[in-house]
């Protein structure tokens, strides 16, 4: 049981039109958006930052962003956002190939360089301690300027108050989130947890 019951898609009318971003994204209006709406100003604000955080205004691809998101989300054990950020790496692109290894992305060779610096990049911004270190910023700075570093910190912060929100809240996985998570996490130990 979530810990907060999600409210009808009708509650708000203001954020059911801003959340037709979710269509796009997910194909769904996610629970905890509907959970959000029993304070709508911050169900509103936080989908305008999610539209601003996943505009694409350098080489920072969508699929990427949703990658980044779901390292992040790893690292902090949501299996709610995992889910989500894998399923919307998946409809915005991402290959079958990083879909299938995202759990090895340090090593496999579906990943690039560039890739991989942003990966260790929401890893490293991700845990407890921060580890975001020279090396980090080195790697960063070889493949990407500093708008695209912006953007990615962020997807991370972004899913960092996702984590939280999402975690703590036990919020119900969709359908369709379950499908993708199944699919591309499951052969590595995720599973629903007490998000069902």
């Amino acid at each position: 049981m979530p810990l907060v019951t999600p409210l009808s898609p009708e509650h708000d009318l203001e954020t059911k039109q801003l959340a037709e971003f979710f269509n796009e994204t997910l194909g769904f209006c996610p629970n905890s958006v509907l959970t959000m709406q029993h304070r709508p100003a911050i169900s509103k604000a936080f989908i305008e930052l999610n539209k601003a955080v996943m505009e694409n205004k350098g080489r920072v691809t969508s699929s990427l962003k949703r990658m980044i998101a779901w390292v992040s989300s790893n690292a902090t054990g949501c299996r709610y956002c995992q889910a989500h950020a894998i399923r919307a790496a998946e409809r915005y692109g991402a290959e079958q190939e990083k879909l299938d290894n995202i759990w090895e992305y340090k090593t496999n060779p579906a990943f690039n360089d560039a890739e991989r610096a942003a990966l260790n990049f929401s890893l490293a911004a991700s845990v407890l301690p921060n580890a975001v270190n020279e090396d980090i910023k080195t790697e960063l700075y070889k493949h990407w300027n500093e708008g695209e570093i912006v953007e990615m910190l962020g997807v991370i912060s972004l899913f960092g108050y996702l984590n939280r929100w999402n975690d703590s809240m036990g919020t119900v996985l969709e359908d369709d989130a379950i499908e993708s998570g199944n699919q591309y996490l499951e052969k590595t130990g995720w599973e629903v947890g007490k998000h069902q």
